[in-house]
């Protein structure tokens, strides 16, 4: 029996076989404060970092098509939704837009983390993303970011 899905948004509850429900969720321990005019990051510890810095370089909409794509996957590996052509109906958007971000959880776990501190290459953005797709290969992907001019 399939579990009965509840539309994808920014949590997903399901049911389980014994009746139970499981709620599934996406989190990223980053917080974007506006302070005046500026943003500034607070990083999970509760440092902030100066709005010079490192806010300047985060790139919202790679944040958001990250969070995105991992939540995706995860409904994917738990079997709440079979295809992404299912995300892409729930969610409204074109299959290969669902299927493009989700290469970004192929991504190199170190390549991730640079993009959520705010420190990757200027030129490295969804944008970039979206026109280079980079091998599935972790050693080539860092490759291609070390030919980026930081």
């Amino acid at each position: 029996m399939k579990p009965k899905v509840q539309p994808l948004g920014a949590a997903i509850a399901r049911e389980r076989q014994d009746g139970g429900r499981v709620k599934l969720s996406t989190f990223i321990p980053l917080k974007i404060r506006k302070r005046g005019a500026s943003k500034v990051v607070v990083r999970p510890d509760g440092a902030v970092e100066s709005p010079g810095k490192v806010a300047s370089q985060i790139d919202q909409p790679l944040l958001v098509a990250l969070t995105r794509a991992f939540y995706w996957q995860q409904l994917l590996d738990d079997g709440v939704v079979g295809s992404g052509s299912e995300i892409a109906q729930h969610e409204g958007l074109h299959h290969s837009t669902v299927n493009e971000l989700l290469r970004l959880t192929l991504l190199e776990p170190a390549i991730i983390q640079t993009i959520l501190a705010g420190q990757q290459p200027k030129c490295m953005s969804l944008l970039w993303f979206q026109r280079n797709p980079l091998p599935t290969d972790w050693v080539a992907q860092r490759e291609v970011v070390a030919g980026f001019d930081a």
